[in-house]
């Protein structure tokens, strides 16, 4: 009777066991759990289409609401195969911010004017909403990334002030055009440019774009950066440090340029001779990933994430 009762007891054990590793599992992959960090999928309703992002939380312990950081990607890879290479996520491990990875619905972001671009701007602002009415988004502490067609979309986000970002990182793109004119941004918005001076596909002078899912007509960086300088009060005046070169075979060199006296930082990392290749140590992007020159002196995730924190990301 004492070998049953300890048998029985045992099994209740390992059934307890097997039990709460299944719900570690489950709220893992995103089920709802107050408790546990999570990884899953947000879906909405967005103009009458269903839409989704994947949702990133490190810690949640019954935080309050929380910084995000809402990354919209380039055309190239889904956002779940973006995530490890930015490498954004390695940065925030030991932080309460949340990362949100919108999915576009054609597999790119719009970037001219029309129903799409409206779609897409209807859609990340839907999303931010509904963060914020779940309790898991600060108002005050929204931050966007954009690259490629993502960082287009981005800049048209930040030129319709209809959300008061806290702070605007563009990777590889700038403003297009038809924006040009009309975008006279209202309030001071903290902006970091990284973009390299001989990328083919984005060209750091301005001209048509030659990605896959875009060919649309940009301006200049340096003229993108000059709209977001002006709403910040800048004086017109820049500064430039030099990174240290630690590849000096790679054909390339890193500077931080810093708009002066700014009522909030608007700053472009200058990769001069890189290519269609984001900045990363080693070229962490990966073989084949983009066209021309790379630069390993910098890591773009990082210099994303050093812009954001002191903003309160």
């Amino acid at each position: 009777m004492i070998v049953r009762g300890c048998k029985f007891v045992a099994w209740v054990f390992v059934a307890g066991w097997l039990a709460g590793a299944c719900w570690l599992l489950l709220a893992f992959v995103g089920l709802p759990s107050a408790a546990l960090a999570a990884a899953g999928h947000v879906t909405i309703m967005s103009g009458g289409v269903q839409r989704t992002a994947i949702l990133i939380e490190h810690r949640r312990l019954k935080q309050g609401r929380r910084p995000i950081v809402i990354i919209l990607r380039g055309s190239r890879a889904k956002g779940s195969r973006l995530r490890r290479p930015f490498g954004f996520e390695e940065m925030m491990r030991s932080y309460g911010t949340v990362l949100v990875y919108p999915q576009p619905q054609s597999g790119h972001w719009a970037d001219a004017p029309g129903p799409e671009a409206n779609r897409d701007a209807a859609f990340i602002h839907d999303l931010i909403a509904k963060l914020i009415a779940q309790g898991i988004a600060n108002p005050s502490k929204i931050f966007l990334v954009g690259m490629r067609t993502g960082g287009m979309l981005a800049l048209r986000l930040a030129c319709d002030q209809k959300i008061g970002f806290a702070g605007l990182a563009v990777l590889g793109a700038s403003l297009p055009s038809d924006l040009e004119d009309s975008c006279k941004p209202s309030h001071p918005l903290p902006l970091l440019m990284i973009a390299r001076t001989e990328d083919p596909v984005v060209p750091f002078h301005g001209g048509k774009a030659n990605l896959p899912h875009s060919k649309a007509e940009l301006i200049p960086v340096e003229a993108t950066l000059g709209l977001f300088s002006k709403a910040a009060g800048c004086e017109g005046s820049m500064s430039t440090t030099t990174f240290p070169d630690k590849e000096t075979r790679d054909g390339t060199h890193a500077y931080l340029d810093k708009l002066n006296n700014c009522k909030v930082p608007v700053e472009l990392v200058r990769i001069e001779g890189g290519g269609h290749v984001p900045p990363a140590p080693s070229n962490e992007a990966g073989p084949g990933f983009g066209e021309g020159l790379s630069n390993s002196d910098v890591n773009s995730a990082k210099l994303v994430w050093d812009f954001f924190r002191p903003l309160g990301g």
